[in-house]
């Protein structure tokens, strides 16, 4: 059997490099899709980003590839988003102008409600177990990183998930707990980075990698 045919979405706003370096570290090759045509031939896509979401939906538009992202979730094949990658996820976003979101996670993207910490949110923050969680991530990518651990952040916006259930992990900045990352049926997301989050950060490519073997590739 062929390896899966991963994807790492290019729209102009991603960190391509950091993310394609973390896949070539644990053996697995990752290509770009700069096209709908690509992006539908990929078994998992990556979905990085970082700037605004709404030049973000602009580009994906430009180049046709909103369409082909929401068929690749409803075929059921596996989408790992990194933090812009993440809030483009969801329905829509108040950041300039309310600009709608590719919709396939219920929820909003809304701007962090703190005073005394600066915005954005920019380095180290601890993850948590999504309220009323145990704190066992088993069975997720997720799965070997222990509560607590560091992870890197660079963003000034939180998603405001409708389903408590999506919610794999949480985060306190200033005092604020938001949902940190997701996890919606072959969707898996996170707000921080973790290609830039050191071993624990490549714990999650490698169970997230490795999990692919659950979906084989299309003949």
């Amino acid at each position: 059997m062929n390896p899966p045919n991963i994807a790492i979405v290019d729209y102009q706003l991603g960190n391509l490099f950091s993310v394609r370096t973390a896949c070539d570290k644990l053996g697995h090759a990752a290509g770009l899709a700069t096209s709908a045509g690509e992006i539908g031939q990929a078994d998992a896509i990556i979905l990085p980003g970082v700037g605004a979401f709404g030049q973000a939906m602009k580009n994906l538009e430009k180049l046709d590839m909103v369409s082909a992202l929401k068929d690749h979730v409803a075929a059921g094949k596996p989408l790992f988003g990194i933090c812009l990658g993440m809030q483009l996820l969801f329905e829509e976003s108040e950041e300039f102008g309310n600009p709608k979101g590719l919709g396939v996670i219920a929820g909003s993207v809304r701007k962090l409600p703190v005073e005394n910490v600066p915005i954005p949110q920019i380095g180290w923050n601890r993850i948590l177990p999504a309220a009323g969680d145990v704190g066992d991530w088993t069975g997720t990518p997720l799965g070997d990183v222990t509560a607590e651990q560091w992870m890197y952040f660079v963003h000034s916006y939180y998603v405001d998930n409708a389903n408590p259930n999506d919610a794999v992990c949480r985060t306190d900045y200033g005092g604020f707990e938001y949902t940190s990352a997701v996890l919606h049926g072959p969707v898996f997301a996170t707000q921080y980075h973790p290609e830039k989050s050191a071993a624990p950060g490549l714990t999650i490519y490698r169970r997230w990698l490795s999990s692919l073997k659950q979906f084989p590739p299309a003949d």
